[in-house]
């Protein structure tokens, strides 16, 4: 085959055509539902995918307080983070986070799953999450969007 007779398109910031997603959160799995959100904001599910470029979609999550995780983990599952004084360790509980703030649960899994670099954190400015069933980005026309799981 004649190898100039096609040509590999990549995208660019400037090519990409972004779209807004809106997801139900309710009664869900934690770790399934986080990992095809992070999925949809890297941009995996488009045919013009390029890995080092923002070419994934906007994502609302509304619900974020009716997620749900499988077994004791709602219990027995630790959150660790540090002040960054000395024995400044602290641990939280997913039932503690979701008391407080519900949005944090689905945040902290979603961010655990993109890329740990520049593009990494400018990819997860296209999360956005709500506990409860509205949400302020109706002027984007958010197509809704479910899993089928």
């Amino acid at each position: 085959m004649n190898t100039l007779s096609y040509k590999t398109i990549s995208a660019n910031a400037q090519t990409v055509k972004k779209e807004w997603f809106v997801i139900d959160a309710e009664d869900m799995v934690l770790g399934r539902f986080c990992s095809q959100v992070a999925s949809i904001l890297r941009g995996k599910h488009k045919p013009d995918f390029t890995p080092h470029v923002d070419c994934g979609d906007n994502v609302i999550i509304l619900n974020a307080e009716k997620i749900r995780m499988t077994g004791k983990k709602m219990d027995q599952k630790v959150y660790l983070r540090h002040t960054g004084y000395p024995g400044g360790q602290r641990s939280t509980t997913p039932k503690e986070v979701l008391a407080k703030h519900p949005e944090r649960i689905i945040e902290m899994a979603v961010r655990g799953m993109l890329p740990k670099n520049r593009l990494g954190r400018a990819i997860y400015g296209n999360l956005h999450v709500f506990a409860g069933n509205s949400h302020p980005h109706e002027a984007q026309k958010p197509q809704t969007l479910k899993f089928k799981y």
